[in-house]
């Protein structure tokens, strides 16, 4: 029932799991006050099937959850096709999209607090949790060395 009801809020576009946030710049603020890099994904929630089986198998699974509570700020693009959207936060990711779309959705990049790229385009990197939070460990621990260099 629990994966039914999940799969039903995916299709609608609904958001679950990590708290992701949809707002630019308190992402950027929320970084360079925590000191935790921004995982940004541009996300079509309520159409594009990688983008909800990346939500329901990855972003709302409890081994991601967990890591990106502590090490994280999370931001989430949305370019709904059935949802409304907010004037000002549609207009925000206009202009994301126009700076990170790498060719399709998903597309997931770790950025520092000014939004600099610390990583490839995590997109189409798999639906295993696990190696998601080891990908994104490897990413942080690169991320930290080349700033102490």
């Amino acid at each position: 029932m629990k994966h039914i009801l999940l799969t039903l809020l995916a299709s609608a576009g609904i958001a679950f799991g990590a708290d992701w946030g949809t707002d630019w710049e308190a992402a950027k603020a929320e970084s360079k006050e925590s000191g935790k890099p921004i995982l940004i994904c541009l996300t079509g929630s309520d159409w594009c099937g990688w983008c909800i089986k990346l939500e329901k198998n990855v972003f709302s699974s409890d081994t991601f959850t967990e890591f990106a509570k502590d090490k994280l700020v999370l931001m989430e693009a949305d370019y709904p096709r059935k949802k409304e959207q907010d004037a000002a936060i549609k207009k925000q990711n206009e202009a994301l999209k126009e700076q990170y779309l790498a060719g399709g959705y998903p597309t997931v990049w770790l950025l520092d607090a000014e939004g600099n790229k610390l990583s490839e385009d995590l997109g189409e990197f798999g639906q295993d949790p696990e190696a998601w939070v080891k990908k994104l460990e490897d990413l942080l621990d690169k991320a930290d060395a080349d700033a102490e260099a």
